[in-house]
């Protein structure tokens, strides 16, 4: 159930995100794509989130693993998930773009992740490797703390959403926005040639912010007991029993 939760999740993040890039992205600009992917994120949040803890993104679900949440084997299925969900979602993306005239694998490649000559302004790999790096460590370090167990419950989809919403808006210029190695993965299985070339820094870069989340995390953190992103996301047990109350 919770690897199908994360396929689902991812799929709608990209779905939403990625789809508005290649099919709005003229109409909406930089800020309406950071919007959608960020507000996706928010309501997969909530929807799947009591299920899986709503990682929907390898380097959170790294991070997770890093810092104690999560154990390797279900790290693996997640990771797992979060691409296939991904791969459909461009898919159905590009079946969609080809319907337009001029449409196709142009216009998800014009969407997918790139540094030096596919950048969005030819910013450097270096340059890219860094931002990618260090905007996901922002997403992957609000996640973990959003959902520690001394957070209140019930707001973590609010700050995951906006500060995927900021770095977005930040990162766009920069290599079209990732932070999430499945995104990057999902376009690059039909594009193609140079996306497959270059996706290895939108998995390694990602993966590295991850890591350096979940030692910022466990750094600061206080010491006490440590929950999943699920048990964070879940509803409290008073609530559930007012609810099965009122039924």
């Amino acid at each position: 159930m919770k690897y199908a939760a994360e396929l689902f999740g991812t799929f709608v993040l990209v779905f939403a995100g990625l789809g508005t890039a290649v099919i709005a992205g003229g109409k909406v600009g930089n800020v309406g794509v950071a919007f959608a992917f960020g507000l996706a994120l928010l309501a997969m949040a909530y929807s799947v989130g009591p299920i899986s803890g709503c990682h929907i993104n390898p380097a959170v679900t790294l991070g997770m693993l890093v810092s104690g949440r999560l154990s390797a084997k279900d790290a693996v299925g997640y990771w797992v998930a979060q691409c296939a969900g991904a791969i459909i979602a461009s898919g159905i993306i590009l079946f969609i773009a080809m319907g337009a005239p001029g449409g196709g694998i142009a216009s998800l490649a014009g969407a997918a992740n790139g540094f030096g000559d596919h950048s969005p302004t030819n910013y450097s790999m270096a340059a890219s490797f860094v931002a990618e790096m260090f905007l996901t460590m922002l997403l992957v370090f609000t996640v973990l703390s959003a959902t520690d167990d001394r957070a209140p419950a019930g707001f973590a989809g609010i700050p995951i959403g906006l500060i995927l919403t900021t770095i977005i808006l930040a990162g766009i210029p920069v290599t079209n926005g990732s932070f999430n190695p499945a995104r990057s993965v999902g376009p690059a299985v039909f594009v193609r040639g140079w996306a497959l070339e270059q996706l290895w820094l939108f998995i390694v870069a990602p993966m590295i912010g991850g890591v350096l989340a979940a030692g910022v995390y466990k750094t600061i953190r206080m010491p006490g007991p440590l929950i999943s992103a699920k048990q964070a996301e879940q509803v409290l047990p008073s609530h559930q029993a007012e609810r099965r109350q009122n039924k």
